[in-house]
């Protein structure tokens, strides 16, 4: 797999969420065949680039790209919500590095000035609920919670304890909490993305279902903005209130509906 020919003059960046927006498990395939076929329609008329921003890593979202059948791959790709990988001529892709190294030196920092506040949530965590902490490379704090309703009592109870650290935030979907900078996620990646192609943010379509999509569906970031049918009722909200589109269908099939809404067919 490579991706299609880079556009001479890019128009617009188009910026899709994986799981729960573009991906159904249960679909087959998962990602819908119209999907690509409408994105090199839009290559071909618009110069459009395009990209999936996940909180998979991205070894994970190259298995993505396989089990989903991917006929090519996209020009760009966020992983664990803050990471840039760019393919490159071979179809591998590669760290864009000015970013991600400046992404990991901040982080890295905070997270020796959280050390102490971390210790305390982790305490929280384990003292008075089943959640699985976790630590590991590149992710030096999380959690798995059990339920979704054990997850809105966690974040209660860890708000104010975050809040005593300057810039530590976290993103959170479904049962799965990463802690993190708050001046990296899904929204300001894209942003990055957009500088690279020389793009501003009204020309940026972000579309996402969960909660770590929030900061990517915020117009600063993008100026078109849509979820599908199944979003979580806060993204349905966000969506509601910057005047974006909430499409009838769910998943893959609700994001053609949106490509259909902001990049009609000639």
């Amino acid at each position: 797999m490579k991706p299609l020919p880079t556009p001479s003059q890019p128009s617009a960046v188009l910026s899709f969420d994986f799981d729960g927006t573009l991906h159904d498990p249960y679909a087959a395939p998962p990602v819908p065949t119209e999907f690509f076929q409408r994105i090199s329609q839009l290559r071909d008329e618009r110069q459009v680039i395009w990209g999936i921003n996940t909180g998979r890593s991205m070894p994970q979202m190259v298995e993505g790209f396989i089990e989903s059948r991917f006929p090519f791959l996209p020009d760009w790709v966020v992983a664990c919500e803050r990471e840039i990988y760019l393919p490159n001529a071979l179809g591998r892709f590669v760290p864009h590095a000015r970013w991600n190294d400046h992404c990991d030196k901040e982080i890295h920092a905070l997270f020796k000035q959280a050390r102490k506040a971390l210790k305390l949530i982790r305490h929280e965590i384990q003292e008075h609920t089943g959640a699985q902490w976790i630590e590991m490379s590149g992710e030096p704090a999380g959690f798995i919670a059990r339920t979704l309703e054990e997850m809105e009592w966690i974040v209660q109870r860890i708000t104010p304890i975050a809040a005593t650290v300057p810039h530590l935030a976290w993103q959170r979907n479904s049962i799965y909490l990463r802690f993190g900078h708050r001046d990296f996620h899904k929204g300001t990646s894209l942003g990055e993305i957009a500088r690279f192609y020389q793009l501003p943010a009204t020309r940026c379509f972000a579309m996402g279902d969960g909660y770590n999509d929030l900061e990517m569906l915020d117009p600063a970031h993008a100026g078109m903005t849509a979820c599908p049918a199944n979003a979580v009722d806060v993204i349905l909200e966000r969506i509601s209130a910057v005047g974006g589109l909430i499409t009838r269908a769910p998943h893959g099939a609700g994001v053609i509906e949106a490509l259909g809404h902001f990049f009609p067919k000639s």
